[in-house]
């Protein structure tokens, strides 16, 4: 009998990790996200559960009303606000901050998923040298305090997305878990299947030409599909959409035009042309970024605040880019107002960096 993937993803956003687990062949039955405009975007992008993307506060969500118990996985990042490296008094589960993870706990509680993934911030792994995510994981693979009645064989792992077809230097953390009393399997991230390095270049390539502030809902691409990342990202599709530049004003534009690939806002100061920086001692090496065609891109955060630079043209990157730079296939639609939709594709969990792992989880089963 053939085995139903089923998954609940909470603190989805956007949907990256959805994205990935359908590629991979696992169907979300259930999402819960605060935000309004992430949780409209999941439901545009899952049109199959759009009755049941909830648009709340988990809080107040009991899962079993919505859902069976015992889906296949379970997965989701919560932040965990109460964690703070400045601030080593309250660096631990008991901060009331933290109530975000103690929800995470409470689904896995509730549903008892064969499997289940937690995914957070590169930064996380190093928190308190270690501890602090060490003290998560073992909060997950116990999550009832009594390993008896639901425990969990866990692993964790820092990835890299660029190691898995993924045109972007992105570090996230993760913790795979199985559910003992289902066999308690390890889940090992050194088999997880590395791919060929994929460039800004083979990403960008047949995107439409576009200048600075330009909005297009819809354009024809600019060529044919090269390569096979930018063929797996079309999907069939004869044109981009969503092809939102934000405008920039001509003092910006010119700091552009001094920058070469592979360099940031240290070549437009050189020209003189940062004099409205009153200082420039803390400017972080990735402000005023143009990405470089050969290699892959720099993480994809707030790309519009950090003033990233397209590759050939002097604006920065449009939406469409900037998803395709994370791995979201072209016919997939963000929602609401052009800064949440660029902060979705900021937040998101690269799709491609998704599927890798949950293939090896189906494969393990």
């Amino acid at each position: 009998m053939a085995k139903n993937f089923t998954a609940v993803d909470i603190f989805s956003g956007a949907g990256g990790l959805s994205i990935g687990a359908k590629m991979a062949g696992i169907s979300p039955v259930m999402a819960v996200e605060f935000d309004q405009y992430a949780a409209e975007t999941y439901k545009e992008n899952h049109k199959e559960i759009s009755h049941n993307v909830l648009q709340k506060d988990i809080r107040e969500v009991n899962p079993l009303e919505y859902t069976k118990k015992n889906p296949f996985i379970l997965f989701g990042g919560p932040p965990c606000q109460g964690f703070s490296i400045a601030n080593t008094k309250t660096r631990n589960l008991d901060n009331p901050n933290n109530w975000m993870f103690k929800e995470y706990v409470r689904f896995i509680q509730d549903l008892e998923p064969e499997w289940f993934l937690f995914e957070n911030v590169a930064g996380f792994k190093s928190f308190g040298d270690g501890s602090f995510a060490k003290e998560v994981e073992e909060a997950l693979s116990n999550p009832l305090n009594d390993p008896d009645t639901l425990s969990y064989e866990t692993s964790s792992a820092l990835l890299d997305a660029s190691d898995f077809g993924v045109p972007q230097k992105r570090k996230r953390f993760f913790i795979v878990g199985h559910k003992k009393q289902s066999g308690g399997i390890k889940f090992d991230f050194d088999k997880l299947q590395r791919k060929v390095i994929v460039s800004v270049g083979e990403a960008l390539a047949d995107l439409p030409k576009l200048s600075n502030g330009q909005m297009l809902e819809e354009s024809s691409y600019r060529a044919n599909a090269s390569s096979e990342y930018a063929k797996l990202m079309r999907k069939g599709q004869h044109k981009a959409r969503q092809n939102y530049v934000t405008a920039s004003k001509p003092h910006i534009i010119e700091r552009y035009k001094a920058i070469g690939q592979g360099e940031n806002w240290k070549a437009a100061l050189e020209k003189g042309l940062l004099c409205s920086y009153s200082s420039t001692k803390h400017t972080h090496s990735g402000i005023y970024k143009r990405l470089c065609e050969n290699e892959p891109s720099v993480t994809i955060a707030n790309y519009r605040k950090s003033m990233l630079i397209h590759p050939w043209e002097h604006r920065g990157l449009s939406l469409r880019e900037a998803a395709r730079l994370q791995s979201f296939p072209d016919d997939f639609i963000f929602k609401g107002p052009h800064s949440y939709q660029q902060q979705q594709v900021g937040n998101a969990v690269p799709p491609l960096l998704a599927k890798a792992i949950f293939e090896q989880i189906i494969a393990l089963t």
